[in-house]
């Protein structure tokens, strides 16, 4: 391919992997890094299927701080960084702390050590989280970054305030941070995919799993929250969607020339729902009946939370197009996909 070329980091996680497919659609050069930890090599093969190239991949731990370094000084051309590689699970984090602070907060600053001073256009995978239980909704980017509710969100909060004070001390780094509310769904292909090593953490392969016959009961954690039906409200996203929303954060800081060199968006739909809205319009889009049971609430869970998402669509020409019956027929696609063909 031509094209100028991008590191993705966590390129063959579940984000990051649609995220390549769609540099790879708008003429972008994607370079991979992963360790592997929560992927295979597998969606490689995968992303060269979808879209006829294989991106290049080089497996290794951002954490080490040699290996960063080695790569990031052999790859001059390099024109862009979308960062995803990152501990992700909420309640992971609350039981093991330290591994997230560890994970996540040295893998970046090992990258952006090694840049130097070398012009960047970095877009990092930041949260919804940032706004812990906010005061109103839906949350805008304008509202508090308040106290996190979980050891994960503390990281994203913590990441973005590094990249903040990077871009004062270095005048060639533009940073964008997308905000993202839940991604969930698959690409319309279904040949890559949300696919979580051991039980999972979110709730729609926790749905699609149970459906399948690889789980039980789906657990809906807490129904006494202050909601229409007593579960936790959420911005789902369909994860196409979301790819598309770096490319255009990429476009962005490469056409314009800014002098705030650090940006916030909220990446959602802007609209909220329930957790059992969810289960049923998985039901409705399948017609698979989800089975579920109640349970208790989940440490660092927030009540509920959508975003406020027109400062994307005025400035990054971006808007989410898929809605939750898409994002669940291609959940259910793809899991239908891996029990054919496990990975």
């Amino acid at each position: 391919m031509s094209g100028k070329k991008v590191l993705v980091t966590g390129g063959t996680g579940f984000i990051g992997s649609h995220t390549v497919v769609e540099l790879i659609n708008a003429g972008y050069t994607p370079i991979i890094i992963d360790d592997l930890s929560n992927s295979t090599p597998q969606i490689l093969n995968q992303i060269e299927t979808i879209t006829g190239v294989k991106p290049d991949f080089f497996q290794f731990d951002l954490c080490d701080s040699k290996a960063t370094f080695e790569f990031i000084s052999q790859n001059s051309d390099i024109d862009g960084i979308i960062h995803f590689a990152a501990f992700k699970s909420v309640g992971e984090s609350v039981e093991n702390p330290l591994s997230y602070y560890r994970n996540n907060l040295y893998s970046l600053v090992n990258l952006l050590e090694s840049l130097s001073d070398r012009p960047m256009n970095f877009v990092f995978s930041s949260s919804c989280t940032v706004y812990g239980e906010p005061e109103k909704l839906p949350v805008t980017e304008e509202a508090p970054v308040k106290k996190a509710e979980s050891p994960y969100g503390n990281t994203k909060q913590i990441s973005e305030e590094i990249l903040l004070d990077t871009t004062k001390a270095k005048g060639n780094l533009k940073v964008t941070a997308l905000r993202y509310f839940n991604p969930v769904g698959a690409h319309a292909s279904a040949l890559i995919g949300e696919l979580p090593t051991g039980v999972p953490q979110n709730l729609v392969p926790f749905i699609t799993q149970a459906a399948i016959g690889k789980r039980g009961d789906i657990v809906v954690h807490g129904n006494d929250y202050n909601t229409p039906d007593g579960t936790c409200i959420r911005d789902y996203i369909h994860v196409v969607d979301l790819a598309k929303a770096h490319i255009s954060a990429l476009k962005k800081m490469e056409q314009h020339t800014d002098e705030d060199r650090f940006k916030v968006y909220n990446i959602g739909t802007g609209k909220g729902s329930s957790v059992l809205e969810v289960i049923h319009a998985f039901e409705n889009a399948t017609g698979v009946k989800a089975g579920y049971k109640m349970g208790p609430r989940r440490p660092g869970d927030v009540e509920q939370i959508f975003g406020e998402v027109g400062k994307a669509e005025r400035e990054l020409a971006w808007k989410a197009e898929l809605n939750l019956s898409v994002m669940m027929s291609s959940a259910w696609a793809w899991e239908n996909y891996i029990k054919e063909n496990p990975m």
